[in-house]
């Protein structure tokens, strides 16, 4: 028995929604980890970093295998291949164990990322380009609300919340199977695996409009997922897992929300709208960690957060909609690209800075100075560009 389309929408919204959970999950337990196998923040930085590659490199090879393979193999491999992940997350035992595990979840979210995005555009247009935008920051936003308090407040703190998605994991694999293919598959799949940015040419003025919106979104992404957990602690000065957790919450939860009061507005009224609260957002969290408020940075990630919502879904409506049927998957996986590339390495570098720089506010301050420097960049790009011009990227929901 076939999924209807309905259902098939629901699933697959739902696949990217606890990918992205999984992803976010591990955030507050780095200090568990830390404390057991006694590794440096430049480690944990490389842990969230590896899986950042993962993902882009994933992307550039498996990017547009579901354009000619078909959406559903490609969907049930990555499932298939995310609930193994979650036993080797559950079973490790030091720092070697848990970088091999965000590399196969990095390998399995680029797979799925690309196809279930094609896929919803297929099923609906206009639903899908919405879901696009939604599911990845609400996916965020629950992992590391749930991962938080399921370590803090149940036993099992490194197993439990892996056993948990590994279980949802293995049922979606089951219901992948059931689910109506949505494309013809077509000659080229071994071609396709060959790393390439393949961009109708049609799509590139929208692409160099959107680009610096995803590189600073992202960037501020990365900053939250991979120093906010130890920022939030040090202003709290406390040590709770939950507590860590809630600043990648903040910012992905305000997005998510931003993105559904505001998909009715124009992508380029959404862009510009998102840099702004980026520049602002992010200075508010500078003054935060000044002033040692933590109730002035929360503040901050909640502006930033619908920055970081209104940006990404300006990118999307403004390139993937415009995108030929059998070339989503293809284009969807460069706009991922671009967004993991502008989350890893910045992170990385944050980490090797804060253990041979000033520590972890200095190190936060100044990778916040740096998106500020890239969303005024994007904004005065954006507010420059000719209103004739601007007006043909503009798109509504």
């Amino acid at each position: 028995m076939r999924l209807s389309k309905p259902a098939a929408f629901v699933l697959q919204a739902s696949i990217i929604l606890f990918f992205l959970a999984s992803s976010a999950a591990p955030t507050p337990l780095y200090a568990v980890y830390q404390a057991a196998w006694g590794f440096s923040p430049v480690t944990v930085t490389m842990v969230f970093g590896i899986y950042a590659l993962a993902v882009l490199v994933t992307l550039l090879v498996v990017g547009s295998l579901s354009d000619h393979v078909g959406r559903r193999p490609v969907l049930l491999a990555a499932t298939a291949l995310q609930a193994v992940t979650m036993i080797v997350f559950a079973t490790a035992d030091g720092v070697g164990a848990l970088i091999i595990a965000r590399i196969l979840q990095g390998v399995a979210t680029g797979a799925a990322a690309a196809a279930v995005g094609a896929s919803l555009l297929d099923l609906d247009r206009t639903r899908g380009t919405l879901a696009n935008a939604v599911m990845p920051m609400l996916g965020t936003a629950t992992g590391s609300l749930l991962g938080g308090l399921l370590v803090q407040y149940l036993p099992a703190p490194t197993r439990l919340v892996y056993v948990v998605f590994g279980i949802i994991f293995a049922v979606q694999a089951l219901a992948v199977t059931r689910m109506p293919e949505t494309v013809t598959p077509r000659p080229g799949a071994l071609a396709s695996l060959r790393p390439q940015f393949r961009l109708p040419p049609a799509l590139r003025p929208s692409l160099l409009v959107a680009a610096p919106v995803l590189l600073a979104a992202w960037a501020l992404a990365g900053f939250y997922g991979s120093l906010g957990p130890a920022m939030v602690r040090r202003l709290a000065d406390s040590s709770s897992l939950a507590l860590g957790g809630v600043a990648l919450f903040v910012l992905a939860a305000s997005g998510a929300l931003t993105v559904l009061v505001l998909h009715h507005r124009s992508a380029r009224t959404m862009l510009t709208v998102g840099t702004a609260a980026l520049v602002v957002g992010v200075a508010i969290t500078l003054l935060a960690t000044t002033t040692a408020s933590l109730a002035m940075f929360f503040v901050g990630a909640v502006i930033a957060g619908g920055g970081f919502g209104a940006g990404f879904q300006g990118a999307i409506r403004s390139v993937l909609p415009l995108a030929p049927p059998d070339q989503r998957a293809g284009v969807l996986s460069i706009l991922y690209v671009i967004a993991y590339l502008s989350m890893g390495v910045p992170a990385v570098l944050a980490g090797l800075r804060a253990v041979h720089g000033g520590g972890i506010l200095t190190t936060g301050r100044e990778y916040g100075i740096a998106v500020m420097t890239l969303a005024a960049i994007a904004l005065v790009s954006l507010l420059v560009r000719r209103p004739a011009e601007a007006a043909s990227y503009t798109m509504r929901a």
